[in-house]
């Protein structure tokens, strides 16, 4: 892909973005159902010996999805004050720490020969299975949001962009740092 007269990556007009609704529909359907197929049938992940410590995968989950949270809340603070070049920087960054947080999820969910329970009793119970229940259901509908409003963006679709951007940003945050919250105070019974 070439470069614009400004250094920029040249991006598909806006009229070329029929194509980017089938892709990002496959991806989020097909995300969904990997993390779904891993979560709930366990059986058809990994069966020999792991050499490494598993555990050690969701604590980088936590630091991946603390670096989106950080790089979202800049982008948000950089589109406020209408600095667009740096808030695609960070915009860019969130979707590689995501991404990289979703291969160390699933590589995780593939190679643990089970899901680990939570232990926690009383008001902490409820309050821990509220915030993963929101954050597990959102986190499923963030993925063609986010997708859905980075193309937008990209291509200077801007009305469509800040329309959806206005409720991709609060959930993003919210799955990100729900994210961190499950995994310390599921951190104990890993």
């Amino acid at each position: 892909m070439g470069k614009n007269n400004k250094g920029e990556p040249n991006i598909p007009s806006p009229t070329s973005n029929k194509n980017f609704a089938g892709i990002i529909i496959t991806i989020s359907i097909l995300a969904n159902v990997i993390i779904l197929l891993l979560f709930f049938a366990p059986s058809i992940g990994y069966k020999g010996d792991v050499t490494f410590d598993i555990t050690v995968l969701p604590r980088f989950n936590a630091v991946f999805n603390s670096f989106t949270f950080i790089f979202l809340l800049a982008a948000l603070i950089a589109i406020i004050k209408r600095n667009v070049k740096l808030h695609k920087r960070f915009i860019l960054a969130a979707f590689s720490t995501t991404l990289l947080f979703l291969v160390t999820y699933l590589t995780f969910h593939y190679l643990s020969p089970e899901t680990s329970k939570y232990g926690g009793e009383g008001i902490i119970r409820s309050i821990y299975f509220f915030i993963l229940i929101t954050h597990s259901i959102l986190a499923a509908l963030i993925v063609p949001l986010a997708l859905f409003t980075l193309v937008w963006g990209w291509t200077n679709q801007l009305k469509k962009h800040r329309k959806i951007a206005r409720w991709t940003m609060p959930i993003w945050l919210y799955v990100s740092s729900t994210g961190v919250v499950v995994y310390l105070m599921m951190a104990p019974y890993y």
